[in-house]
């Protein structure tokens, strides 16, 4: 079972810190989400930081979210 997102950071260029419940603190490279329509409004900053903790992963305030597999496996520890 993968570790469940308690907190998430953004970053520089479009990174997020995460902290997962089982202690790991993993990086998350958002910027090839940041494409299209949908995820394409995350390249406005303002937006891209309202990056915020749901269920078992992370949302923005417009809707957008990522996978809680995508986050945990396509992240790399600090």
């Amino acid at each position: 079972m993968r570790p469940k997102a308690v907190s998430v950071q953004p970053l520089e260029n479009y990174n997020l810190l995460v902290l997962f419940d089982n202690g790991e603190k993993r990086i998350y490279d958002a910027k090839p989400l940041i494409k299209g329509e949908w995820f394409g409004k995350l390249k406005d900053l303002k937006l891209f930081n309202t990056v915020h903790v749901a269920g078992l992963s992370i949302e923005w305030a417009g809707g957008q979210d990522v996978c809680p597999d995508d986050l945990y496996y396509s992240s790399v520890p600090v």
